[in-house]
């Protein structure tokens, strides 16, 4: 693994350390010094033919995690309005067992999910806050990307219940089905249907600090948000005697004051400002202002809830994360809070232990492939009836000949009949 650069536990070094590319004293030690050299690029090249030094960046798939660390990666930190910037909301927590947790799956999030190149077998695991796009709409690209590339099992999906059936999780994703049913019987057919399944765990969304999953030594429990309607949660997931907290959406409560304490890592939403929603995202001035202290928190009040629970470290999300509007939220967090803090975006990335938090960011390629994993996918179950009728198929021409040369290749290559 490498030596890593430590968060540490001023917000004045880490404020100064982003803007100057500062090394960081190491928080496991209360460290608070600087060290005397400062390498922007990461460190001194001490040969033209050996490796680089650590460059403050994560790359994916080549670090294992000890078996006393989580690492949660910001797969999507913006809005409902899709941007190529930020997507909506989606975290990455895995633990040092091996296990992975996705929280929340918003609009255009999969792709960042998909850049860092998992196999699909380990990324079935799906935690829903709430149930607004920007936090589950990208699940069709999960759910059918997923099935394509490998995953050999159903989708797993835990989310809360509505104050109604049909506003609970579970009928959500009997509809989603319902509305993929071509999708799913097209795929089922010629695929495998196991993995086009989904595995829904429906839980109250007014349980007070329920434990909704308890495995491998991960427990992650759940408590009310207020957010827009009933049916929104807070998430907390302890392992190793690290609790990371996820608060979706939410306005500022008291249920998050009393069973977030204690967090490493406490991520929840800062709203940008009610002029700026005004002024870049176009909102009436009655709605950026509701948007901003009503169904959503604000700034100013997200540095409240930090101070009063005091993590040790914040991460504020839900927010288009850019030159015009992060130093106006930022300003507005430190009215409030003086405590380390990140300002989330997409591939943001923290390493968290006992001893030490680190933020990076991560270099993932635009153009990803899916990478097999352990497990292979079931047989296509041929006692299905095909979905394609016979006036469809008698539309087909021949083009054996054309083909003859790559399939003979091909079989051979394989083992293939």
């Amino acid at each position: 693994m490498k030596n890593r650069k430590r968060i540490a536990s001023a917000a004045a070094l880490i404020v100064l350390g982003v803007i100057l590319g500062l090394q960081l004293g190491d928080r496991g030690t209360n460290s608070m010094a600087i060290v005397e050299r400062a390498d922007a690029a990461g460190g001194k090249v001490e040969s033209p033919t050996g490796t680089a030094p650590d460059r403050y960046v994560y790359y994916p798939g080549t670090e294992p995690l000890r078996p006393d660390e989580i690492r949660v990666i910001c797969c999507g930190s913006g809005m409902p309005a899709a941007r190529h910037g930020q997507a909506a909301s989606c975290w990455l927590m895995e633990t040092g067992n091996g296990d992975k947790f996705i929280f929340d799956l918003g609009t255009g999030s999969m792709a960042n999910l998909a850049a860092l190149m998992i196999p699909y077998q380990y990324l079935d695991k799906l935690f829903l806050s709430h149930l607004h796009t920007d936090h589950m709409g990208d699940i069709d690209a999960l759910w059918a990307g997923g099935w394509t590339a490998g995953r050999p099992n159903a989708l797993q999906v835990w989310g809360p219940s509505g104050e109604t059936p049909e506003m609970g999780t579970k009928y959500a994703m009997e509809h989603f089905l319902k509305f993929c049913n071509w999708d799913y019987q097209t795929r089922a057919y010629k695929i495998t249907p196991i993995p086009g399944q989904i595995e829904v765990h429906e839980f109250d969304y007014k349980g007070e600090n329920i434990e909704i999953y308890n495995e491998n030594g991960v427990s992650i429990r759940s408590w009310p948000a207020i957010h827009a309607g009933d049916g929104p949660v807070s998430f907390a997931l302890e392992y190793a005697g690290l609790k990371i907290v996820f608060g979706g959406d939410t306005f500022p409560n008291r249920w998050f004051l009393e069973y977030a304490r204690d967090a490493d890592l406490c991520i929840h939403e800062a709203m940008n400002t009610a002029e700026q929603l005004r002024t870049y995202y176009n909102q009436p001035p009655a709605l950026a202002l509701a948007m901003n202290t009503d169904f959503h928190t604000s700034a100013q009040a997200f540095g409240k809830v930090m101070s009063e629970i005091n993590p040790r470290h914040a991460v504020a999300y839900h927010f288009f994360n850019e030159e015009g509007t992060r130093y106006g939220i930022y300003e507005a967090i430190r009215e409030t809070y003086d405590g380390p803090l990140s300002m989330a975006t997409d591939l943001m990335v923290w390493n968290v232990t006992k001893d030490w938090i680190e933020e990076r960011m991560a270099v993932a390629t635009h153009e990803a492939w899916s990478v097999p994993g352990t497990a292979t996918q079931p047989p296509p179950d041929r006692t299905r009836p095909d979905v394609m009728t016979d006036a469809i198929r008698s539309g087909r021409i021949n083009v054996d000949d054309a083909n003859a040369n790559m399939v003979r290749e091909f079989k051979q290559k394989y083992g293939l009949e």
